[in-house]
């Protein structure tokens, strides 16, 4: 398909809320050994229960390497599941992927943005990252959408959250990180984002979780539940290291206004744990070079935050923590018309994050 040399404002596209309707789900079936544990076995059984999950409600489709396509079409095996051949560096489909744009006659098209590995060669994850930067052209390919590029400009999905209706939500901790668009500064960055996304009000929270190896993404530590309402991940303990990270978000949310003039409704979403990996699982992960390593006196950044919607349901992770409960309460409390579904998503946790990152949603075409 044609790679577009305007932007989605100017041709009257914008990213529609994740609540927006869904024709799929986009995801990676994980492989890398450098990252998942036991040559990613453990981390394969939790992206097929999410993928499962996600299938009850509407199809989506794993891109799966050629080497492991076999393997991955035997587990997914329900009809709803589409298999294709794709190869990548890693499953981390919300961050190499394309954001869906649409307009009011019908059209769905994407932007694919430019892709570093959360940081190049200044504390990224993994080196090389070609193949996962080829992931967004590839996916908008075959589902012959229209793309747009970002030549020069580095973000991804997971670090922005839209209502849909103007208004986006980030962290400066990621977006102004030196390692994603050194050469621009907020004005600038938000004039890239209010072209690609059809935004006219930035929200900049501080900061994301604490150790968050995305150079905390807000997609872990706040999202939008509707317009003008938001799901903050939340500790009342002052000795914990997310408390001045969450007072601070707070403190902006409370004093920000979106783009239709709304204050912010902020409902507060415990943190699990603190969660951290044991030695046995960090040992089961391939020491490389240039790869992050696996600790088990790091702490993990643990979020409910990190959930998808997808049509009449939510797919939130579950830790095996007292907090889990309390999480299925406050999610099907903020969406009555959703079934609430909690997959275990501590071996996704142990890879670096969990289901929002890991999928990626197409919406539906839309006639205004």
């Amino acid at each position: 398909m044609s790679i577009l040399h305007s932007t989605p404002r100017a041709d009257g596209f914008h990213m529609p809320a994740e609540w927006a309707p869904q024709t799929q789900v986009w995801m990676i079936w994980p492989e890398r050994p450098d990252n998942w544990r036991l040559g990613g076995k453990p981390a394969q059984a939790a992206h097929a229960a999410v993928a499962k999950a996600i299938a009850r409600f509407q199809p989506v489709t794993v891109a799966v390497s050629a080497s492991q396509y076999e393997n991955a079409r035997a587990r997914l095996d329900v009809p709803n599941i589409r298999v294709v051949e794709m190869s990548s560096d890693d499953a981390w489909v919300r961050d190499s992927g394309p954001t869906f744009v649409i307009n009011d006659q019908g059209e769905v098209r994407g932007v694919h943005w430019g892709f570093n590995a959360w940081g190049g060669f200044d504390g990224g994850l993994y080196f090389p990252w070609n193949r996962d930067e080829q992931v967004g052209g590839k996916i908008l390919e075959i589902e012959r959408c229209q793309e747009y590029r970002t030549e020069g400009f580095v973000l991804e999905g997971g670090s922005i959250h839209v209502d849909g209706e103007g208004t986006v939500i980030t962290t400066e901790e990621c977006l102004l990180n030196r390692n994603r668009n050194p050469h621009l500064g907020r004005e600038e960055i938000e004039k890239v984002l209010g072209e690609h996304l059809a935004v006219e009000k930035v929200i900049w929270l501080p900061d994301g979780l604490f150790n968050d190896e995305t150079d905390g993404h807000v997609d872990n530590f706040c999202c939008y539940v509707r317009p003008g309402e938001v799901l903050l991940a939340w500790t009342d303990d002052p000795q914990d290291p997310n408390y001045p990270r969450c007072q601070a978000a707070m403190n902006v949310l409370e004093n920000a206004r979106d783009a239709k003039g709304r204050a912010f409704v902020v409902h507060k979403m415990p943190i699990p744990g603190p969660l951290y990996a044991t030695e046995e699982e960090c040992a089961g992960v391939d020491a490389v070079a240039g790869s992050q390593e696996r600790n088990p006196s790091v702490r993990l950044a643990g979020s409910y935050v990190n959930f998808l919607i997808v049509n009449g349901g939510i797919i939130a992770p579950s830790f095996d923590d007292p907090k889990d409960a309390i999480a299925r309460e406050i999610l099907q409390k903020l969406f009555p018309q959703h079934e609430v579904v909690m997959v275990p998503g501590r071996e996704l946790l142990l890879g670096g994050g969990n289901i929002h990152c890991l999928t990626q949603q197409q919406p539906a075409p839309h006639r205004g």
